[in-house]
């Protein structure tokens, strides 16, 4: 790391007297972006990384729209709704807009869409995101009858999200293996090339219709590289192969302020940073069943000084599994763990454990910070074993409770609401490696009470509980330090989301 480091810096010192290397502008309107993970899957169902979200906002809509800076709901899709009751919502839906395939858009296609992700038998990978949808009817051509299973709240900040609608003649044709391979939406972008696991072409849709509040600007295409290899990806920034470049390490954000050609920008955003504990009764390790141990994790690591020193400003400390400006979230009443190295030393002693503990960890970004953890660990006697994955392969060893310790975040999909955040790790979903039936009841009764307050009080006891018994370590909130062109005009949201419609080049 330390001679990457000092390569960069002989870098930027180059760069920096290249200024010949900046231009005006792209005289194609084209961005090109790097981003350090494939996703899984275009289709949004089949995905659980923020590439996939990114290219989903733009290829595909949703019935509603969240400006990201008033939290004002509009139509996107839809052109109107009506809350009929508790459980019932019904949508008028707009007209003459067609798919990239030309396919004609209307209640078919939102009806299909919605029945076929709520059907578990399908295995939509974001679950979370549709469970609470029992069915949707057709009630003529452009209105639509969208009924939940319980009392959900929450229901127009999910659809106003990850809830993207599809054409159903082409998904009931190709499917999710289709739809990755082909992908088709409304979106103001369509995909043009697809070069499985490393590119992904985006160009601009001529018949995006006028009314979207996704008002699109003037670029015409965007071309997405993956580049997992952080060093390659700053060797492109600083050679102009790409334009484009987000979450990049503090230190080497830093250090690119300098280069005359490129900006930094950087910000808090919805994404959380954590660590699950395996916890549950057939754990792959029996020592993580101890609350000490447990406790005794959380107390060895500084988070404070990680914060300051490697993650970077726009982070703040959490003390519980949700961020703080989500409806529900709250750390009144929890116990935070100050950094007490020698009081972590005392209770994995009382644990047993006075002469070390060996556990697995697995991560799959962020890997400074991982490895700053380690290092926390190791110095009150735990030896950590790092496995840095990709994402898929990490999730998969935590669903087959492979997982002992993992080192992850979660960006909730950008949806404002608790829902989204704890009861995804917490509410025996997939991801759950606790299991505590008490806060799975809470978080179920905050996800289905329709008065406020209430729903407040119960995501309050759960996020206190899962505190006071210690099955997570709460890091922090991560901001995202984006490197661009210079020339690129763009504004970074909290919700993660570069709006390439929006950009413009100067």
């Amino acid at each position: 790391m330390k001679k990457f480091i000092f390569g960069l810096a002989a870098a930027v010192t180059l760069a920096a007297f290249n200024i010949g290397g900046a231009f005006a502008g792209k005289p194609d309107n084209s961005i090109r972006f790097a981003y350090d993970q494939a996703p899984e899957s275009v289709d949004p169902y089949f995905n659980n990384v923020r590439i996939g979200v990114i290219i989903g906002q733009h290829v595909w809509d949703t019935l509603i729209y969240r400006n990201p800076e008033t939290g004002e709901y509009k139509g996107e899709l839809a052109s109107a709704w009506q809350q009929v009751d508790d459980r019932t919502i019904e949508f008028d839906l707009q007209h003459g807009i067609k798919f990239h395939n030309g396919e004609e858009f209307d209640a078919d296609d939102v009806v299909y869409t919605l029945n076929y992700v709520a059907d578990p038998k399908h295995g939509v990978t974001t679950q979370q995101n549709v469970a609470w949808i029992e069915k949707a009817e057709k009630i003529d051509k452009y209105k639509v009858r969208l009924t939940t299973k319980e009392v959900f709240p929450a229901a127009i900040e999910y659809l106003s999200g990850p809830v993207v609608i599809h054409p159903n003649e082409y998904y009931e044709k190709v499917g999710p293996e289709g739809m990755n391979a082909k992908p088709v939406g409304t979106g103001p972008f369509r995909v043009t090339e697809y070069d499985v696991g490393k590119s992904i072409t985006l160009e601009k849709n001529p018949d995006y219709f006028a009314d979207s509040p996704k008002k699109q600007g003037p670029i015409e295409k965007i071309v997405i590289r993956f580049i997992p290899d952080r060093q390659t990806q700053m060797a492109e920034v600083l050679s102009d192969g790409v334009d484009f470049i987000m979450y990049v390490p503090k230190d080497q954000a830093e250090q690119l302020e300098a280069v005359p050609n490129l900006q930094v920008v950087s910000g808090e955003t919805m994404r959380i940073a954590f660590m699950q504990m395996n916890s549950q009764e057939n754990t792959p390790s029996k020592a993580l069943k101890d609350e000490r141990v447990r406790k005794a994790i959380i107390y060895a690591i500084d988070r404070e000084t990680m914060v300051k020193e490697i993650v970077g400003a726009g982070s703040r400390v959490l003390n519980t599994i949700c961020f703080p400006k989500q409806f529900g979230c709250t750390d009144e009443g929890a116990p935070g763990y100050e950094y007490n190295p020698d009081k972590a030393k005392a209770l994995l002693a009382e644990a047993g454990y006075a002469n070390g503990l060996e556990l697995d960890l697995v991560a799959y970004r962020e890997r400074n910070q991982t490895e700053a953890i380690i290092g926390y660990l190791k110095a009150v006697g735990i030896n950590a074993n790092l496995q840095f994955l990709q994402y898929a392969a990490m999730r998969d060893l935590i669903r087959s409770n492979k997982a002992m310790l993992t080192h992850q975040t979660w960006g909730s999909f950008s949806v404002n609401d608790v829902s989204a955040a704890t009861p995804v790790y917490f509410g025996y979903e997939k991801d759950d490696i606790s299991r505590d039936s008490e806060v799975r009841d809470l978080l179920k009764k905050g996800d289905t009470t329709m008065l406020p307050e209430d729903r407040k009080a119960a995501y309050h006891d759960a996020l206190k509980l899962i505190a006071e018994h210690a099955y997570a370590v709460p890091l922090y909130s991560l901001p995202v330090y984006y490197v661009a062109t210079a020339d690129l005009n763009f504004k970074a949201y909290p919700d993660e989301m570069p709006r390439f419609w929006e950009m413009t080049w100067k």
